[in-house]
């Protein structure tokens, strides 16, 4: 096994954390990658309370386990998104407040930028036993929102003026957090996926290009986002190699509906038969990941590989287990060795 693998607690945040814990050692994961919602993580009170991040870590230890990031996607959703009713029922409610748009736009950014300092006082309290080093630097995934998502098909008429205008609103609201995780050691990781300012290859590409090429701005790489969409997944991670600051491991099947429903999902839920395209356990979809271990080893990432469980499908608890044994029998290390350079001797 080349690297840690952790498990998301974004879809297990209906566990107390202790619990989460439990099943995760029991599962035979290394770690968690823990989202800021329910109890798993809370940011407030990880900026409040120095002893706070010191019990979180207390009890990753007494179970085994360790982590290596912290996860806000839904306070980030809020961030550059066209505010609707939706969004009051994935932030709290001083994120939430009133509900007047702009204002929880700037909020959610303010939190982003407390999520940063809360990331870097979790990882300086991580101890010495579990590989922690304080200063070393921190990751938070999440998403961005987008102002211009609605936008994906060009009806009406859409220009590139209307698409930079939405990048550069992006860059406007994310120059701020990028600044003040510049200085906290902190990477931000955004999981390139449709609704974001990213969700392909071209669109990441002008992200980047957005906010000037900042250190600070990476991705939290999911193969699952691209497949479905036709886009070379394996690409993405040797053209933007320097800025995967984290990896998801998910799996996801297309072209296995009756084909009523498209690639934009037909205002079906998911687990619906007639689905173009669904998410799958690992292993049970079409993902290539032979292929994704060996581009990560070209790229040299060393960090987690997490395990990101989503399969309306499948038995949770089963799922989990299967996917943490099929991560570590695919994972492999880099050859250490040139394989014909023994030939000449």
């Amino acid at each position: 096994m080349a690297r840690p693998v952790t498990l998301f607690t974004g879809q297990w945040a209906d566990l107390p954390f202790e619990t989460m814990c439990q099943k995760a050692k029991s599962f035979g994961f290394d770690g968690l990658e823990l989202a800021c919602w329910g109890d798993h993580f809370d940011v407030d009170q990880a900026v409040a309370d120095k002893g706070y991040c010191k019990k979180r870590w207390d009890i990753l230890a007494s179970n085994g386990l360790t982590a290596f990031a912290i996860s806000s996607h839904l306070v980030g959703q809020a961030i550059c998104d066209n505010i609707d009713a939706r969004h009051q029922c994935i932030l709290p409610p001083d994120v939430w407040g009133d509900g007047e748009p702009e204002g929880v736009r700037k909020r959610a950014a303010e939190k982003m930028i407390k999520t940063g300092q809360a990331a870097r006082a979790f990882m300086d309290a991580k101890p010495a036993s579990l590989g922690g080093k304080k200063g070393a630097t921190a990751v938070v995934n999440g998403f961005t929102g987008s102002s211009i998502w609605h936008s994906i098909y060009a009806f009406p008429p859409t220009s590139d003026e209307y698409w930079q205008k939405g990048f550069d609103d992006f860059a406007k609201r994310f120059r701020p957090i990028l600044k003040a995780f510049d200085a906290l050691n902190v990477n931000f990781a955004l999981e390139v996926h449709p609704t974001e300012i990213a969700f392909d290859i071209a669109s990441a590409q002008r992200a980047v290009a957005a906010v000037k090429k900042h250190k600070r701005f990476g991705f939290n790489f999911d193969p699952s986002h691209f497949g479905y969409q036709h886009v070379d997944y394996v690409k993405f991670i040797r053209l933007f190699g320097e800025r995967i600051f984290h990896v998801h491991m998910k799996d996801v099947w297309w072209g296995h509906g009756d084909g009523t429903v498209g690639v934009f999902g037909g205002h079906v839920p998911f687990g619906d038969a007639r689905r173009y395209w669904d998410f799958r356990s690992l292993g049970h979809g079409d993902i290539n990941f032979e292929d994704i271990i060996v581009a990560l080893n070209d790229v040299r990432y060393t960090g987690p590989l997490s395990v990101e469980w989503e399969d309306g499908r499948m038995d949770r608890e089963h799922g989990a287990a299967e996917a943490c044994a099929f991560v570590k029998k695919i994972d492999f290390k880099s050859s250490a060795i040139v394989f014909d350079a023994q030939f000449d001797r």
